[in-house]
């Protein structure tokens, strides 16, 4: 394996397939069992999941942001707890942390706990975002996969890399093998938000950008092979 420490960052939308909301057991069982085949090869994981098939805060209407992006954090929450149990079942030790504990359902995220956590091949979730609102997911997992001291982020989207505009409107969308980071930033071109792609930058935390509906695309993201969108730094 090329990497041996990364973050995965999954969508919500993800775990629910053709619907967009809640789970689809086939969707997460088939995401699980991929992320396995990675754990069993030695690669130490941590994954990050959106909440968009619960709520989107920012999509909220009138209602206060704050309370709307905590919802939003609850909903990641949901999402980390269900994964986590299927992963489980497939035979993997599995943590869910948050910035806040809640109850016995979640462990309180401790920067040094996580990574011996990782050191011993557990898989952990990092669930309920940063604790704060105004800060997305994509912060969530750029925050964590630099205080883990992770190799990579692995973003697992709907759309399989970066392109120079939309393919689906574009039949001739040119997608990138790679870019830079600082591509991202100067002409902000919403792969993920600003703040987390600044942060990214200064950090030299690279991403890979690739479509989770391919097949095995999780390994051979992991395995180093050439897929979606290369983003250095």
């Amino acid at each position: 394996m090329s990497y041996k420490r990364v973050v995965l960052k999954l969508s919500g939308e993800a775990l629910a397939g053709e619907s967009g909301k809640g789970f689809s057991e086939s969707e997460v069982t088939k995401v699980c069992a991929e992320v396995k085949k990675i754990v069993d090869a030695g690669v130490q994981v941590g994954i990050v999941i959106g909440g968009g098939n619960f709520w989107r805060g920012r999509s909220s209407g009138d209602m206060d942001r704050v309370k709307a992006d905590q919802i939003g954090m609850l909903g990641t929450i949901m999402n980390c707890v269900y994964a986590a149990d299927e992963l489980r079942q497939q035979g993997c030790t599995c943590h869910v942390m948050t910035p806040y504990q809640i109850g016995d359902v979640t462990e309180l995220y401790i920067r040094d706990k996580a990574v011996e956590y990782l050191e011993k091949g557990d898989v952990v979730f990092f669930a309920g975002g940063t604790g704060h609102p105004f800060f997305s997911t994509d912060m969530a997992v750029t925050l964590r996969a630099i205080e883990i001291g992770a190799e990579v982020i692995l973003a697992a989207k709907v759309i399989d890399g970066v392109y120079d505009s939309d393919p689906k409107i574009n039949p001739d969308a040119k997608k990138f093998d790679e870019m830079e980071m600082s591509d991202i930033v100067d002409k902000k071109l919403g792969v993920i938000d600003l703040t987390s792609a600044v942060l990214a930058m200064e950090n030299k935390m690279p991403m890979i950008l690739f479509g989770l509906n391919e097949e095995n695309s999780i390994l051979r993201a992991v395995s180093g092979e050439k897929i979606g969108t290369k983003i250095n730094v």
